[in-house]
């Protein structure tokens, strides 16, 4: 083993020597060929012989520590020095570095290098000048093979590190591989598409490039179907287990021996007083039947359940229930339904265009009939959409749950009212007819005896008749051009005064058909206003501001003063509605076109009149004085307020809910106020009730032209409409406060005719009878007993 060892280090040491330095020497090298001077590449490594090996180990024993030295310096050998070494060594051919050739003694004895491949005689690296002109020995790249443990390495790696690419944007190399040499950056763009579109696209392609080499970025199919997997929310891989076992960290075995040896306590042996409780509730509910015993269903149950119902048949009688709603009866389809039915069922082209031509609700039948051949041949029906649609309308619209119908009888659910039987007396009758007026009566009114009643139409006079005769007692006509809109008498009996209002005048009258004593007191009392005015006159001329009185008092002239008319005041505007004070010395007149001069308050012993309101909100179309107290009720188109005289305060606003008023009255008790509209209502208005009617009465077909209380006692009102009649009411207050008002309706009287769509303008009743008088637009008065 030491006798080896020996050679074995020498044709290492002959290779470094050959390897270290080459010179050139020209003259010794004629025999190498030219192309092979051209290539500049070694054609091998020289090998040596073990007999050469042998040979030489004697002849450099003594020289080893020489040639190391020679081996191991920088320094270059001169050219004596080579040619001394010129038989072991390289040479230099025209700058090229070559072996010297081989004798025939060391071709003879390769036996030992005859397995050595031809790879193996190929040199590896190639020699080059570096800039000093020495030789520099380029190796070539190692080339993996089979035996090769780097067998999946890639091409050149970048060997720049953590330095980011962008560094690199404006070069064309992306950085250096472990020689030196530039990476270059991959194509792209036009280049890149056009090398795609020439070449198939290879498996594992993705699109993506790889940062640090900026190449493709090429996954496995393994890879791409872990990629899809995770995708797809599925199993990353075979064999994962999502759910894998439960590890138990501690054991689940029961251990034998307690935890403590303490003995078990007393109560776990007594009876739980709470579980007896329990057990005793769920017994009673079991002998009651709350509870029953679980029932496996049964076979027969299960067949039963599928059950086929007859429409046509006749239905069971079922429990009556508020979801039960029983299905309608379909009457059975007859031959004319049949997809062919017999001729004489078909109709005819004239019955056909008939039917065509009718509306879908003036037919008689929904359908017509046709004849098929075969039930294939039958269309589909045409109003399936439409019906299903109405269906659902029904089932949106409808509601679900049937309402029992109550066998009511509707006369059972009004209030118990007295018979009219038992409310007389009232009128029913016309006893007196009065004619004499040209054109419509428009008011009239019974003195307070009973015994007169004057009256005052569109022709301007006033007429007084005997009530229970219709004879005509007195008549004046006061104006030429206006109609008498109103008369009333002064509710006072010591003095007969009648007043009546045509256009904007005032007329106060003392009609000569009384005694000489009564008319004496009824001139004196009109006298004594005019002192009183000529003594006001005097005071106030000396101021500097004339206003324009409220009204003017004067003497109407010789023939109406003749004729019983004394005094005459003119207002601003035109009159509709005089109210008379319970004690006869002031009256109050309404202008319903004269916005804050409307109502007016006219005092008969001074002569003066009076605007009590600035600004009025509304059209005034009445006033009324209360029967006991200072109040004054002034009622507007859809408002009646009532105004306390003595402190000169608003009261009470009450709204009847009229769209338009036409006229009011007050009872006698002074607590119910009645209100008429011209949208056909009759209202019954309770004061210490509510401000809201009590009752609404809807008896006429059209407007409501007047109102009236009985003031002599009787429970009695009427109301005078256009259509024509009187409504004669029972009205009876109590004076208990916890009883309402007792409104029963007695009767309707009818006679006056309908003139240019006006009935009965006006209505009064008798101070002491139950008797009532009609004004109507027929030019007639009529008396009611």
């Amino acid at each position: 083993m030491g006798r080896q060892a020996g050679p074995s280090m020498a044709p290492s040491l002959q290779s470094k020597k050959r390897r270290a330095v080459a010179h050139d020497e020209s003259g010794e090298e004629s025999a190498v060929s030219d192309g092979e001077f051209q290539t500049g590449l070694l054609e091998g490594i020289l090998s040596q012989s073990e007999s050469e090996s042998e040979d030489g180990e004697s002849d450099s024993e003594p020289d080893e520590d020489i040639e190391e030295e020679d081996i191991g310096s920088d320094e270059i050998p001169d050219e004596e020095e080579d040619e001394g070494e010129a038989d072991g060594g390289l040479r230099l051919v025209n700058g090229k570095a070559v072996p010297p050739p081989k004798a025939g003694g060391e071709a003879g004895n390769g036996t030992e290098d005859a397995g050595v491949s031809e790879e193996d005689d190929t040199p590896n690296y190639t020699v080059t000048q570096d800039a000093n002109g020495n030789p520099r020995y380029v190796y070539k790249e190692i080339d993996p093979v089979y035996d090769s443990d780097d067998t999946d390495a890639q091409g050149p790696t970048n060997t720049i590190g953590n330095i980011p690419l962008t560094f690199y944007d404006s070069y064309p190399h992306i950085g250096y591989d472990i020689n030196g040499k530039k990476v270059m950056r991959p194509a792209k763009g036009e280049a890149l598409d056009a090398l795609l579109d020439s070449i198939e696209i290879p498996k594992g392609w993705t699109g993506l490039t790889n940062p640090n080499t900026g190449k493709p970025l090429e996954l496995s199919r393994d890879e791409l179907e872990i990629l899809r997997r995770i995708q797809m929310d599925e199993v990353p891989e075979d064999g994962y287990d999502p759910y894998p076992a439960t590890v138990e960290y501690f054991t689940s075995k029961t251990e034998i021996m307690p935890l403590s040896a303490a003995p078990e306590p007393k109560r776990r042996f007594i009876p739980s007083k709470h579980e007896a409780k329990r057990v005793m509730k769920i017994v009673r509910a079991i002998r009651e039947g709350r509870i029953l015993p679980y029932k496996p269903p049964s076979t027969e149950d299960e067949e039963s359940a599928t059950r086929y119902y007859d429409i046509w048949a006749n239905e069971k009688p079922r429990p009556d229930h508020i979801m039960n709603i029983p299905a309608p009866k379909i009457p059975p389809p007859t031959h004319d339904q049949s997809y062919n039915p017999p001729p004489e069922y078909l109709p005819t082209k004239a019955e056909r265009k008939e039917w065509e031509e009718a509306d879908e609700e003036d037919r008689e039948k929904e359908y017509l009939p046709t004849s098929y051949d075969a039930l294939r041949k039958v269309p589909g029906y045409d109003s399936s959409v439409k019906e299903r649609f109405e269906r659902c309308l029904d089932l949106y619209l409808a509601p679900r749950v049937r309402r029992n119908k109550l066998n009511i009888d509707p006369e059972s659910l009004l209030p118990k009212l007295p018979s009219p039987e038992e409310l007389r007396p009232f009128p029913t009758i016309c006893a007196t007819l009065y004619r004499g007026h040209e054109g419509r009566v428009r008011s009239l009114a019974i003195d307070p005896t009973g015994t007169w009643l004057a009256s005052g139409g569109d022709d301007g006079t006033v007429r007084i008749w005997e009530l229970l005769s219709g004879r005509q007692i007195w008549s004046v006509k006061v104006d030429d051009k206006e109609a008498v809109n109103v008369v009333r008498w002064r509710p006072s009996k010591d003095a007969v005064i009648l007043s009546a209002a045509a256009g904007e005048s005032i007329f106060l009258i003392v009609p000569p058909i009384i005694d000489p004593e009564t008319e004496t007191t009824s001139r004196d009392l009109l006298d004594a206003g005019w002192g009183y005015a000529a003594k006001s006159s005097s005071t106030t001329a000396s101021t500097p501001i004339k206003k324009e009185p409220p009204a003017i008092w004067a003497r109407p002239g010789t023939r109406l003063e003749d004729e019983g008319v004394l005094v005459k005041a003119t207002v601003r505007r035109t009159i509709k509605v005089i109210s008379w004070h319970r004690r006869g010395d002031y009256f109050a007149t309404v202008s319903p076109t004269g916005q804050n001069s409307a109502v007016a308050i006219h005092a008969l012993s001074k002569h003066l009149t009076q605007l009590p309101f600035r600004h009025l909100r509304g059209l005034a179309q009445t006033v009324i004085f209360h029967p006991s107290r200072p109040i004054l009720f002034v009622a507007t188109q859809r408002t009646v307020r009532s105004y306390d005289l003595v402190r000169q305060t608003h009261l009470k606003t009450l709204t009847p809910g009229a769209r338009w008023i036409s006229s009011m009255d007050l009872h006698p008790g002074g607590d119910n106020l009645l209100v008429g509209s011209y949208d056909r209502r009759l209202l019954w208005h309770d004061l210490d009730l509510s401000t809201k009617p009590y009752k609404t009465l809807r008896y006429h077909a059209r407007a409501i032209r007047a109102v009236r209380f009985h003031q002599g006692g009787l429970p009695l009102f009427a109301s005078a409409s256009d259509d024509g009649s009187v409504q004669v009411f029972h009205g009876k207050v109590v004076a208990d406060l916890m009883e309402n008002a007792t409104i029963v309706p007695l009767k309707m009287l009818r006679g006056h005719a309908i003139r240019g769509e006006l009935g009965v303008l006006d209505v009064e009743w008798h101070p002491r009878e139950a008797w009532c008088v009609s004004a109507g637009a027929d030019g007639t008065c009529r008396l009611w007993m």
